[in-house]
């Protein structure tokens, strides 16, 4: 079993920084790529960034430039530097990871539980 923990979300004021951490445990061989996305109440789901496990990155058009996706690969964790947050920023923000099972040698796509930002004007 995989999971993903999430954590560093809060309230922030416009304009102020926030960092999110996505630590992965349990029967892991690898892990692939590792992205963040969010979801507004009533809105679906949106890719916010992504990370190669060799440090390629692609973000969203709303949000380049400002915030910053990372990863430490020894151990099994990625990061988002948000910066100069915006009220449309608010949002649940899910981490996603694709896992290579040490149990089974199956690949699967896993996701966090969820952590809130809110961004105040």
């Amino acid at each position: 079993q995989v999971q993903l923990v999430e954590s560093g979300g809060g309230l922030v004021q416009a304009g102020g920084s926030l960092r999110l951490s996505c630590k992965a445990s349990g029967s892991i061989a690898s892990i692939n790529a590792m992205g963040w996305y969010r979801q507004a109440p009533g809105k679906q789901r949106d890719l916010v960034a992504t990370i190669t496990s060799g440090g390629i990155t692609n973000y969203a058009d709303s949000v380049q430039g400002r915030f910053t996706i990372s990863r430490d690969n020894a151990k099994n964790t990625a990061y988002l530097q948000m910066n100069s947050l915006k009220p449309e920023d608010t949002a649940v923000y899910y981490c996603n990871a694709n896992i290579k099972s040490a149990q089974w040698g199956l690949t699967f796509d896993w996701w966090g539980q969820g952590t809130q930002v809110t961004v105040s004007s």
